[in-house]
């Protein structure tokens, strides 16, 4: 058996899935085998239903899976084939603890090194798939390194910079690849071997080769990096809407400058998913942890305009629907984090339903992937609430609209038999600014967009 085509992923989600399945299909030499200890995740990347949805993945898994591509819940077994390791498992902030609410939870990062210390049979190169914190390599090198069969295992970084929603197409189009390693001659090895398996599609220049303490910080820098163009811009939504400027116009021409660039300048209810709060948290903890109070501050408050502009939006609800909106049917629309996916991790909604739910709403919720992560995630939330698989029967009888993740099937939907069917007068609070707000004033709607002069009705 040639291990050193063996590649193992420890993680069935969000990235060690879509990764594999384009490594698999474009290295056809290599037998890819995902691994997790979820059973469901595993049975239901065996079958037709994918766990998560991204456009292009079942496509793909389906061209290779039982090819040189497999999943299965036998770890122990997939450490013991593989030469190459990737680790790919959870790290969410701590809950608990030092650092808690900042730092981030390793304990099933290092339980996973300690499993490839125990069934280990060889020497090994393991890849940190996951985000995590500056030196977390040199922890994991340790771990490995203190097994007492002589084995030696070199530690590569390779943070993941795949956009839910996109992940297929930019792991086929990358930026970038990020390979960061030991300065020894085995972390160079190492290096070549992995930056060797991503060649295979993305061009040499293309392929970043860096010490592997610059590659783990690179990663919370790149996500901090655009977190805070979405804070900065929503931030000037809010003087917008006390100045009658807009937003929309603001950001086009800030963005025209070259030195700027329009990407990560629209504004929203505010950014979501796995990444971007977890890891600037985790940044925070690091220049608190090195003494740099300054600079950890500067970063909090990144997280700190996501909360208040999450926050506003729900104000602003009740505010201009009579200052309550207890008993009030809201129909949600979407509940993703983000268009194209059905990941919820720190989506806006979760946090805007909550709200409404403790001012006494009743809430009718939709989105086309995304409903069952929503009942797991409002599981043990007190409040009325229904998970609707129908825009039209969601919007029934209520008193308003809320967007709250930015699918296109929102922009197509017929409004003007919408607004028939809703309590009067109607509203329309539109958390990404992606519908026709003079199509909806002229319907008849109270239209209310964020960062920009609402439409209403009402005297």
């Amino acid at each position: 058996m040639n291990k050193g085509k063996n590649i193992l992923c420890i993680g069935a989600g969000y990235v060690g899935g879509p990764t594999m399945a384009v490594i698999a299909a474009k290295c056809p030499e290599y037998s890819v085998t995902v691994a997790d200890i979820d059973e469901n995740r595993i049975k239901a990347w065996n079958s037709e239903k994918l766990p998560i949805y991204e456009p292009g993945l079942s496509e793909l898994v389906k061209k290779v899976r039982g090819k040189n591509l497999f999943f299965t819940t036998d770890i122990a077994k997939g450490i013991k084939d593989a030469g190459i390791i990737f680790v790919s498992v959870n790290t969410p902030t701590k809950t608990f603890g030092e650092g808690a609410g900042k730092a981030a939870d390793l304990q099933y990062w290092e339980k996973t090194a300690r499993a490839i210390v125990e069934h280990a049979e060889d020497s090994k190169i393991v890849i940190e798939k996951s985000t995590l914190p500056l030196r977390a390599a040199e922890a994991m090198h340790r771990i490995l390194h203190s097994n007492t069969k002589g084995l030696d295992f070199d530690v590569i970084s390779n943070p993941e910079f795949m956009a839910e929603g996109t992940a297929i197409d930019d792991m086929h189009n990358p930026d970038r690849v990020l390979i960061g390693g030991m300065e020894s001659p085995s972390g160079k090895k190492a290096v070549k071997t992995i930056a060797d398996i991503y060649a295979h599609w993305v061009p040499r220049e293309k392929i970043l080769l860096t010490n592997v303490w610059s590659s783990e910080l690179s990663k919370l820098v790149a996500n901090a990096m655009l977190a805070q163009r979405i804070s900065s811009i929503n931030s000037i939504s809010a003087l917008c809407e006390k100045t009658d400027a807009d937003i929309t116009e603001v950001a086009k021409a800030v963005g025209m400058d070259s030195r700027i660039g329009p990407k990560f300048l629209r504004t929203s209810v505010g950014f979501g998913g796995s990444c971007f709060k977890k890891d600037i948290l985790n940044l925070v903890y690091l220049c608190e942890y090195y003494g740099l109070p300054e600079v950890a501050a500067y970063w909090e408050q990144v997280v700190k305009i996501n909360d208040f502009q999450e926050r506003r939006f729900v104000k602003n609800i009740v505010r201009n629907m009579f200052n309550t909106v207890a008993g009030k049917k809201i129909a949600v629309f979407g509940f993703a984090f983000k268009a194209d996916t059905g990941d919820t991790r720190e989506s806006p909604a979760i946090y805007i339903t909550k709200m409404l739910l403790e001012e006494r709403a009743d809430l009718a919720i939709y989105d086309p992937e995304a409903l069952d992560n929503a009942a797991r995630d409002l599981k043990d939330v007190k409040g009325k609430f229904e998970l609707v698989t129908d825009p039209y029967k969601c919007a029934k009888k209520s008193h308003a609209i809320l967007i709250l993740t930015e699918w296109d099937e929102f922009k197509k939907l017929d409004y003007g038999k919408i607004y028939e069917s809703m309590e009067k007068p109607a509203f329309v609070f539109d958390g990404r600014n992606i519908l026709n707000h003079r199509e909806l004033f002229e319907i008849g709607f109270n239209v209310f967009p964020i960062g920009s002069t609402k439409m209403t009705h009402l005297k």
